[in-house]
Protein backbone atom coordinates (compact mmCIF):
# COMPACT_ATOMS: atom_id res chain seq x y z
CA UNK A 1 0.00 0.00 0.00
CA UNK A 2 0.95 3.67 -0.98
CA UNK A 3 2.04 6.16 1.82
CA UNK A 4 0.32 8.91 -0.26
CA UNK A 5 -3.26 8.31 -2.09
CA UNK A 6 -3.26 11.80 -4.20
CA UNK A 7 -1.45 14.93 -4.53
CA UNK A 8 -2.57 18.03 -6.34
CA UNK A 9 -1.63 21.12 -6.64
CA UNK A 10 -3.01 24.62 -7.61
CA UNK A 11 -3.50 26.36 -11.50
CA UNK A 12 -4.80 29.24 -12.42
CA UNK A 13 -5.62 27.22 -16.12
CA UNK A 14 -6.47 23.49 -16.35
CA UNK A 15 -5.52 23.56 -19.93
CA UNK A 16 -2.37 25.69 -19.80
CA UNK A 17 -1.59 23.13 -17.51
CA UNK A 18 -2.33 20.19 -18.91
CA UNK A 19 -0.25 20.78 -22.03
CA UNK A 20 2.80 21.27 -19.93
CA UNK A 21 1.50 18.17 -17.37
CA UNK A 22 0.86 16.18 -20.89
CA UNK A 23 4.63 16.76 -21.69
CA UNK A 24 6.79 16.45 -19.11
CA UNK A 25 4.93 13.10 -17.35
CA UNK A 26 4.69 11.33 -20.12
CA UNK A 27 8.78 11.96 -20.73
CA UNK A 28 8.41 9.88 -17.04
CA UNK A 29 5.42 7.23 -18.65
CA UNK A 30 2.53 8.96 -16.93
CA UNK A 31 -0.45 9.89 -18.37
CA UNK A 32 -4.02 11.67 -18.13
CA UNK A 33 -6.45 9.16 -16.43
CA UNK A 34 -8.95 11.00 -15.27
CA UNK A 35 -10.65 14.36 -15.88
CA UNK A 36 -13.59 16.95 -14.86
CA UNK A 37 -12.92 19.57 -17.48
CA UNK A 38 -12.65 22.73 -16.91
CA UNK A 39 -11.88 22.19 -12.75
CA UNK A 40 -8.86 19.33 -12.74
CA UNK A 41 -6.94 16.59 -14.46
CA UNK A 42 -5.47 13.24 -12.89
CA UNK A 43 -2.22 11.93 -13.78
CA UNK A 44 -0.27 8.92 -12.92
CA UNK A 45 0.12 5.04 -14.46
CA UNK A 46 -3.04 3.28 -14.21
CA UNK A 47 -4.78 5.58 -11.39
CA UNK A 48 -5.42 9.57 -10.52
CA UNK A 49 -2.38 9.91 -8.34
CA UNK A 50 -1.36 13.96 -8.78
CA UNK A 51 -3.95 16.41 -9.45
CA UNK A 52 -3.59 19.17 -11.39
CA UNK A 53 -6.79 21.82 -10.40
CA UNK A 54 -8.50 25.06 -9.71
CA UNK A 55 -8.41 25.86 -6.19
CA UNK A 56 -11.82 24.67 -4.54
CA UNK A 57 -12.03 27.89 -2.97
CA UNK A 58 -12.52 29.93 -6.12
CA UNK A 59 -9.18 32.11 -5.48
CA UNK A 60 -6.12 32.87 -6.67
CA UNK A 61 -3.68 29.62 -7.37
CA UNK A 62 -0.47 30.24 -5.01
CA UNK A 63 2.30 27.83 -5.30
CA UNK A 64 3.11 26.79 -1.74
CA UNK A 65 6.41 27.79 -0.05
CA UNK A 66 8.80 24.98 0.68
CA UNK A 67 6.32 22.50 -0.91
CA UNK A 68 7.90 20.47 -3.84
CA UNK A 69 6.54 16.78 -6.01
CA UNK A 70 8.69 14.95 -7.10
CA UNK A 71 8.24 12.49 -9.54
CA UNK A 72 10.03 8.75 -10.02
CA UNK A 73 11.94 8.55 -13.08
CA UNK A 74 12.87 4.86 -14.36
CA UNK A 75 16.53 6.27 -15.86
CA UNK A 76 18.72 9.08 -15.86
CA UNK A 77 17.88 9.68 -19.21
CA UNK A 78 13.89 10.00 -18.36
CA UNK A 79 14.59 12.58 -15.56
CA UNK A 80 16.41 14.84 -18.62
CA UNK A 81 13.60 14.06 -21.12
CA UNK A 82 11.31 15.38 -18.35
CA UNK A 83 13.17 18.08 -17.77
CA UNK A 84 13.69 19.06 -21.41
CA UNK A 85 9.56 18.39 -22.21
CA UNK A 86 8.62 20.50 -18.85
CA UNK A 87 10.90 23.46 -20.17
CA UNK A 88 9.51 23.19 -23.78
CA UNK A 89 6.09 23.14 -22.50
CA UNK A 90 6.48 26.34 -20.42
CA UNK A 91 8.03 25.50 -16.84
CA UNK A 92 11.35 27.16 -16.29
CA UNK A 93 14.27 25.53 -14.76
CA UNK A 94 15.08 25.11 -11.56
CA UNK A 95 17.77 22.96 -11.30
CA UNK A 96 19.11 21.30 -14.11
CA UNK A 97 19.87 17.33 -14.15
CA UNK A 98 22.64 16.04 -12.47
CA UNK A 99 23.63 14.07 -9.03
CA UNK A 100 23.02 15.14 -6.01
CA UNK A 101 25.71 14.21 -3.89
CA UNK A 102 24.67 15.98 -1.03
CA UNK A 103 21.42 14.07 -1.02
CA UNK A 104 23.25 10.94 -1.65
CA UNK A 105 25.36 9.35 -3.64
CA UNK A 106 22.92 7.23 -5.68
CA UNK A 107 20.72 10.38 -6.39
CA UNK A 108 20.28 12.24 -9.42
CA UNK A 109 17.20 14.83 -9.95
CA UNK A 110 16.12 17.60 -12.28
CA UNK A 111 13.74 20.71 -10.60
CA UNK A 112 11.51 22.83 -12.90
CA UNK A 113 8.41 25.58 -12.32
CA UNK A 114 5.37 25.21 -14.09
CA UNK A 115 3.97 27.61 -15.19
CA UNK A 116 2.04 28.52 -11.92
CA UNK A 117 5.29 28.24 -9.76
CA UNK A 118 4.80 24.74 -8.76
CA UNK A 119 8.06 23.10 -7.62
CA UNK A 120 8.32 19.69 -9.35
CA UNK A 121 11.18 17.39 -9.36
CA UNK A 122 12.17 14.11 -11.22
CA UNK A 123 14.50 11.98 -9.47
CA UNK A 124 16.25 8.43 -10.44
CA UNK A 125 17.06 6.93 -7.10
CA UNK A 126 19.12 4.20 -7.93
CA UNK A 127 18.78 1.35 -5.21
CA UNK A 128 21.35 -1.44 -4.50
CA UNK A 129 20.29 -4.13 -2.40
CA UNK A 130 21.70 -4.44 1.41
CA UNK A 131 23.97 -7.25 1.53
CA UNK A 132 23.33 -9.85 4.84
CA UNK A 133 25.92 -11.12 6.22
CA UNK A 134 25.03 -15.25 6.97
CA UNK A 135 25.94 -16.33 10.60
CA UNK A 136 28.74 -18.09 10.92
CA UNK A 137 27.72 -20.59 13.53
CA UNK A 138 24.43 -20.29 14.00
CA UNK A 139 22.62 -21.85 17.67
CA UNK A 140 20.91 -24.85 17.70
CA UNK A 141 17.24 -24.71 18.05
CA UNK A 142 16.14 -25.75 21.72
CA UNK A 143 14.31 -28.81 21.55
CA UNK A 144 10.81 -28.60 23.31
CA UNK A 145 8.78 -31.78 22.71
CA UNK A 146 10.41 -33.78 25.71
CA UNK A 147 9.59 -31.30 28.12
CA UNK A 148 6.09 -31.34 26.64
CA UNK A 149 5.63 -34.97 27.02
CA UNK A 150 7.39 -35.64 30.03
CA UNK A 151 4.51 -33.02 31.64
CA UNK A 152 1.86 -34.63 29.67
CA UNK A 153 3.01 -38.08 31.55
CA UNK A 154 2.83 -36.21 34.59
CA UNK A 155 -0.48 -35.05 34.47
CA UNK A 156 -1.84 -38.37 33.09
CA UNK A 157 -0.89 -39.90 36.66
CA UNK A 158 -2.68 -37.71 38.70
Amino acid sequence: MSMLHHVSVGVADVERAARFYDAALKALGFRRVMEFMPYGIGYGATTPEFWVQLPHDGGKAEAGNGVHICFSAKTKNAVHAFHAAALKAGGSDNGPPGPRPDYSPRYYGGFVRDPDGNKLEAVFFEMTPAKVKAKANPKPKKKTAPKRKARRAKARKR
